[in-house]
């Protein structure tokens, strides 16, 4: 999901699934004082729903702009017939981690049930 994404989503009250873990953070001034600006904004949105859903956009965003490295292997070909190579950048070991930590959340999730 896009930042801009979300004004939409909090105005249609959208949410998502949650884990059973808490992250707590202590933000800096600015930034508090934004969120609580946004929950008087938004007053459907509890202060946790929108840093959750803030930090959600934002890993989108930052997953996006991992750098393509070329690897090794063809993993296909384009339109032209040339070569394309399998990413040997961040973005498949992270797709792989975030999956590994997906399974052990979701057992969490369902050890709480």
């Amino acid at each position: 999901m896009k930042v801009r994404d979300l004004l939409r989503d909090w105005q249609q009250g959208a949410s998502s699934r949650l884990t059973a873990r808490d992250f707590h953070v202590q933000l800096p001034l600015h930034d508090a004082a934004r969120v609580l600006a946004l929950t008087e904004l938004f007053p459907g949105r509890t202060e946790t729903q929108l840093i959750t859903e803030l930090l959600s956009a934002a890993l989108d965003e930052l997953e996006a702009a991992f750098p393509y490295v070329p690897g090794q292997g063809v993993v296909s070909e384009d339109d032209h017939g040339d070569p394309i190579y399998e990413d040997s950048g961040l973005t498949p070991r992270f797709y792989r981690l975030t999956q590994r930590h997906v399974q052990a959340l979701e057992q969490e999730l369902a050890g709480h049930d």
